[in-house]
This record gives structure tokens, C-alpha cells and sequence, in this order.
């Protein structure tokens, strides 16, 4: 490999809730466990927008953000096992300086840290790690930092013929939840979505998908058709206050539902719970490194696919106009990804 720079390009949020920069910081050294990558692409996440917005979750500043990416490995630190240097991969990276994926190199622990497989390429990779983790935590995690479902990594298919509904199919969260109802065996999945993704939802798994634009009502009706089962499972991709009072009234009493915001409804007799994903937290830890262990096989076999993707030009100077058109809700079906070695 050739010789390391010793400076980068990142992009920092310079203060809370302030403007994002474009500067230059010194490219860090990877320790023991921790591998160095040159950052190929590099997805941007709604939580990324959110942060900046309304000044949730980071507290120290200048932060740079950046939490979905794929790289080449160009360095690793001691005791390093399982990967080297040339190799390429993907992971979700997290919220501190050396770890942030909004810049051209950044650290990775091994134990978070995934092989891209032949058949997917860097962009598309990029689009993977935040919303699997988010969608496995969600479904598998112990309670209260998930639902509890059998996890599919010990028993797939353990959920054999019973429904599964996914509120906002086409989301990143809703997309990963379709592909591990099918893991674990939910029949029928049923997904609500814009019709124009019908074909690409029921790829991922969905076996029924309904307009998004329905009423809590006529989705009941619709759903009751599909199967006569009680529906116990509801993941909520969305989360807004409307579609997670559709979720309680389609839910059945004992059933799950799932928000990946914090719930603005209750129940006496559901389950309702958010989870917060990033992979440091000490609650998500032992999942996600489980997680990993399975995710390239995954990934290789189609049981996990990517989203669809759009690259925005200008590296890391793309990122912002990327932010405000998914705040205006004009990303829809897929991911918007930058390739930090093109900012200028």
C-alpha cells in the first residue's frame, strides 16, 4: 500500500445546531482492535439532518457525523485477526471524531466490521449498516432495547406463517425489517409503501403492499383479507404520531409494536418501544457483534440486500444539499451516498 497522508478532508458540524464546514484534520492511527480505512462511500442517514437540527444526541463540538460506510482497510492496529490491509468492507460507524464516516479516513473496531461481498459494490454496501442494525435491534434485541423475537441467527424461520406488518416498507428501517420478517418466517408480510415500490418491496420479501395513504381503517379491512390471523407484530419504519396511532389500532392485544422514534402513543395491553442504535451502547453491543459475525454471508446469499442508491457529486460537499432534500421528503426508495475522495 502506498504511504498514509497525514491529513484529510472532513465535514464538522462546527457547533450545536450550527453550520457544517469542510477542514482539514489529521488522519488518525488505528489502536489495538481497531482497523484504519480510506472512506469509498459514506450514506447519509435522517438521524444525521435530525442531529444538526434540533441538536439531539451530540454534545461536543466541532462533531463530525457520518454513521453508514465502506472502505479499503489501509492500516490495522494490534491484535487484529480477521481482516488486513487490502480488504474491502463495511460497518456502521459511530458519532465520535476518529470514528465518524464523513471524512476520507476513519477508524473501525473489528468486532463491528464486515467484508463486502463480490456480488454488491462499495456504494452499494454503504447503504447497509445503520438500518440493519436498527431493524435487528428492533425485532431481536432483550427488552427493554428491543422486542425480543426469536433471534434467526439461532432459529430461523421460527416465526412460521404469522403476519408481519411494516409501516413505511420503503424506508431504509422498513426495507431491513421486510427481509428479517422473511428470515424468521412471517407470512404474510405486509407493507405499506407508495405503490411505485411495490415490485422492489416484494423482492425484499413483502408479500402484499398496500398504499401508504390509507386509512388506520380501511389498512384493518385490507390487512384482514390477506390473513385471519391476530396481528402481534408491527414495525413502524415511520414513526410519526399519526402512523404510530395506525399501528396501535391494527395491533392485536399482546402485540409488538415497533418505533424507531419515541412512542407518542400507549397502551394497557401492547408493547410499544423505540430503540436508540448506535453500536457502542452497551445494550446493543453483544447484538450487533453477533450481527456482524453473519452479515457478509448474509449479504452474499440475498437474505440481506442493499438499498437502491443515488451519488451526489462533490464528496463531501454533496452532503448538505443530500440533508435538505431528504428533510423535504423528496428521497424516497433509496439511499443518497457521497464518495469523501472527491471532495474538492
Amino acid at each position: 500500500m502506498p504511504e498514509l497522508p497525514q491529513q484529510q478532508k472532513a465535514l464538522f458540524l462546527e457547533s450545536k445546531q450550527g453550520d457544517f464546514v469542510v477542514k482539514t484534520r489529521a488522519v488518525p492511527k488505528p489502536g489495538p482492535g481497531q482497523a484504519l480505512i480510506q472512506v469509498k462511500a459514506a450514506a447519509l442517514n435522517p438521524v444525521d439532518w435530525k442531529i444538526q437540527k434540533y441538536g439531539i444526541y451530540v454534545t461536543d463540538f466541532p462533531a463530525i457525523l457520518g454513521t453508514d460506510v465502506s472502505g479499503v482497510i489501509v492500516a490495522i492496529g494490534e491484535g487484529i485477526t480477521k481482516f488486513n490491509v487490502g480488504d474491502k468492507v463495511f460497518c456502521q460507524g459511530k458519532i465520535e471524531l476518529d470514528y465518524a464516516d464523513f471524512q476520507q479516513y476513519a477508524l473501525v473496531d473489528e468486532h463491528h466490521l464486515a467484508k463486502i461481498p463480490a456480488n454488491i459494490n462499495f456504494d452499494q454496501a454503504a447503504t447497509i449498516p445503520l438500518g440493519v442494525t436498527t431493524a435487528f435491534l428492533l425485532m431481536y434485541n432483550k427488552p427493554p432495547h428491543g422486542h425480543g423475537l426469536v433471534n434467526p441467527i439461532e432459529a430461523p424461520g421460527h416465526y412460521k406463517d404469522q403476519p408481519f406488518v411494516v409501516l413505511g416498507g420503503s424506508a431504509n428501517v422498513g426495507q431491513n425489517a421486510i427481509q428479517f420478517a422473511k428470515l424468521s418466517g412471517f407470512n404474510p408480510i405486509i407493507a405499506t409503501a407508495s405503490l411505485k415500490h411495490t415490485d422492489f418491496l416484494k423482492s425484499l420479501g413483502a408479500t402484499h403492499v398496500l398504499d401508504r395513504n390509507l386509512s388506520a381503517q380501511a389498512l384493518k379491512a385490507e390487512i384482514e383479507k390477506t390473513t385471519t390471523k391476530p396481528v402481534k407484530h408491527v414495525c413502524d419504519a415511520i414513526s410519526l404520531a399519526e402512523t404510530q396511532q395506525t399501528g396501535v389500532e391494527i395491533l392485536a392485544p399482546g402485540g409488538h409494536l415497533m418505533l424507531v422514534l419515541a412512542p407518542t402513543v400507549s397502551s394497557d395491553d401492547k408493547h410499544i418501544l423505540n430503540v436508540v442504535a448506535f453500536r457502542h451502547l452497551e445494550p446493543n453491543v453483544e447484538q450487533i457483534t453477533a450481527m456482524y459475525g453473519k452479515l457478509s454471508e448474509w449479504v452474499e446469499k440475498g437474505i440481506i440486500k442493499p438499498n437502491n442508491v443515488e451519488v451526489l457529486p462533490g464528496g463531501l460537499n454533496g452532503i448538505v444539499g443530500g440533508f435538505k432534500r431528504m428533510e423535504a421528503n423528496q428521497v424516497s426508495g433509496l439511499k443518497l451516498v457521497v464518495h469523501p475522495e472527491e471532495t474538492t
